[in-house]
């Protein structure tokens, strides 16, 4: 038995390491401008047949055992080596943290993530690395997940059903609201027509990994009004191999859509869950409860929850992603031109494969 257990761990860790390394190399290529297209395997469809949520569960459970106090160094040095975790952006020291799901959900020393405090720039909100951004097109337009495959941004929004259903999952509930009110109404901008810039709509993908910063940030200065949770039909992994791989990964994928206004319009944040972080909280509703054996869908309307750029929002256990959805300012229209105003449109100032900071500006205006 202790010789069958050590060959056991030896090739986990053997896969562990190999999986660690191929997904730096995917960074590295994309880094570079080589980006894989998709491409569905086996690995991918057998996913399916496994109880993944299941899984992550007994995970959540295992990660919350308490540690023997001298064994705590020990066990998250070995993690930070291995996921490549700055050990000196903790807050406390090792042995305060008495399980993996605490060490996970750590905070920050003070003044570890400087906050950009410029008004006209949107915060990325989590520490991870971009791997999609750009602008949408019209309403009910799809975006990319990787190269060679689009997913709805209704759908992962809840303005539509998950195009994948199963027997075992329940009916997800539906927004009332459409894409289209992403547009705002030229009659709901309260400045003068002559300072009033266009909008245009922009999306950001943000993936966290194991050894990053799991809490989550506001971007901007930002008024919550709706929350949706949606089940979703499986809990897969949101890796580069996963998205590559899995058609509608962060639709189909249990979430957590937060909407409401921001400076320059409406704003979305969809918190995707992911394998081993089916638990995902809420710091305004901690009731709230995901991955759970009921695999209910809600909806909650006026939350009326109003946070400060930088302010805590909402933290993941273990990796998963933030897809972000906002209206900014868009293309200079010839009313400005004419009146020589100094107005420029939203740009990203990041790059595909880049790796960022909470509270570094993901673009500005």
């Amino acid at each position: 038995l202790p010789g069958a257990t050590v060959a056991t761990l030896a090739m986990v860790a053997v896969l562990q390491g190999k999986r660690i390394y191929e997904e730096k190399q995917m960074e590295l290529a994309i880094q570079k401008g080589i980006e894989p297209e998709f491409s569905p395997d086996t690995k991918a469809s057998f996913l399916r047949l496994l109880p993944l949520r299941f899984i992550s569960r007994v995970w959540g459970s295992i990660s919350s055992i308490n540690l023997p106090t001298w064994s705590r160094p020990y066990v998250y040095k070995g993690w930070a080596r291995a996921f490549h975790t700055d050990l000196d952006e903790v807050p406390l020291s090792l042995e305060e943290y008495s399980s993996l799901r605490e060490f996970f959900a750590r905070g920050l020393k003070a003044g570890a993530r400087p906050i950009d405090t410029r008004e006209n720039c949107m915060l990325s909100p989590v520490d991870g690395i971009v791997t999609r951004y750009g602008r949408v097109a019209q309403p009910g337009a799809k975006v990319e997940q990787v190269k060679g495959f689009t997913y709805s941004l209704s759908a992962l929004l809840g303005f539509e059903p998950n195009p994948i259903k199963t027997a075992a999952a329940p009916e997800e509930k539906k927004s009332s609201r459409s894409i289209f009110t992403f547009w705002r109404s030229p009659g709901t901008d309260k400045r003068p027509k002559e300072v009033r810039p266009p909008r245009a709509l922009f999306y950001c993908v943000l993936y966290l990994g194991p050894g990053d910063y799991h809490r989550v940030h506001s971007p901007s200065n930002w008024c919550i009004e709706n929350r949706r949770h949606f089940s979703g039909t499986n809990l897969y992994p949101v890796n580069a191999r996963a998205a590559r791989t899995i058609k509608n990964l962060y639709v189909v994928n249990e979430r957590i859509v937060l909407e409401g206004e921001w400076q320059e319009g409406l704003m979305s944040m969809a918190l995707v869950g992911a394998t081993n972080c089916g638990s995902i909280e809420l710091k305004f509703e901690p009731d709230l409860k995901t991955n759970t054996t009921k695999a209910e869908s809600s909806i909650k309307e006026n939350c009326g929850y109003c946070i400060r750029k930088g302010d805590e929002a909402t933290t993941f256990n273990l990796g998963s992603t933030v897809v972000m959805v906002f209206e900014a300012p868009g293309e200079v229209e010839d009313l400005f031109k004419v009146l020589d105003n100094p107005y420029q449109g939203f740009n990203f100032t990041v790059e595909k494969g880049q790796r960022i900071k909470m509270g570094q500006a993901l673009g500005q205006w």
